[in-house]
């Protein structure tokens, strides 16, 4: 089993006791989403890998050159996360969307994945995404909307633990329309932890939470479930 999204550096716990839970709970990789921190416990653990990227709150004072250095790193799988968030505002919009620009052409140019993060923001979102012909990942997917362009351009669609929520009726509806080959799980830990686990902080050892309302919405076994979302995402990031 796989979590595609954590931020291991914004836990309040050693990393290291927060990857064995998680190797207890059967979750063998992690993608932790940052930058140099990222870069760093990538190396620190052999099941960990990194999403290196400016996120659209660090827009203003991100700069995409330090994120192409940090991509030299051979653990360093994707861009991201990278978008636009029209919702919290935290960095001016004509600064996210030229850190958002610029870090899908870097992603071009590497060849690498892209990991949009969008909140508010869907339409500006999809046409900024427009031209770009690479791999693209909804992560922490919440945008039913989003949904018939993903499945036309055959991106893939990352369900987090608001998808297990009681209220959350039309993401798991979105869940079982997105093909098998095309859906993954995260945690986005520390945030979002799962029904079962709710109002705890938020680790990759409780993906298994995702998975297994994942796996009812779709009628699955929770196992064959766990073992398709790691073959998505060995794919997906050439794990």
């Amino acid at each position: 089993m796989i979590d595609t999204h954590a931020h291991l550096d914004a836990l309040d716990d050693d990393p290291a006791s927060v990857v064995a839970r998680a190797r207890e709970a059967g979750v063998t990789r992690i993608l932790t989403v940052g930058m140099e921190e990222a870069v760093a416990l990538a190396e620190r653990f052999d099941d960990v890998f990194a999403i290196v990227g400016i996120h659209p709150h660090d827009a203003a004072d991100g700069d995409v050159e330090d994120v192409r250095r940090l991509h030299a790193h051979p653990k360093a799988v994707a861009v991201g996360e990278t978008g636009l968030d029209w919702y919290r505002d935290y960095a001016p919009r004509d600064a996210q969307r030229r850190v958002f620009a610029a870090q899908l052409a870097l992603a071009d140019e590497l060849g690498k994945p892209v990991v949009i993060h969008t909140r508010a923001a869907d339409d500006d979102t999809l046409a900024a995404l427009d031209g770009f012909a690479g791999t693209v990942v909804l992560h922490c997917f919440s945008s039913p909307q989003l949904l018939p362009t993903a499945l036309e351009r055959g991106w893939y669609v990352s369900f987090a633990g608001n998808a297990s929520f009681p209220n959350a009726s039309e993401l798991r509806l979105a869940a079982t329309q997105v093909p098998a080959d095309r859906i993954l799980a995260e945690t986005d830990a520390p945030y979002l932890a799962p029904q079962p686990v709710r109002g705890r902080r938020n680790e990759p050892a409780y993906v298994v939470h995702t998975v297994a309302a994942l796996a009812r919405a779709r009628g699955e076994d929770p196992g064959e479930l766990a073992e398709q979302i790691d073959a998505n995402a060995s794919a997906c990031f050439r794990l």
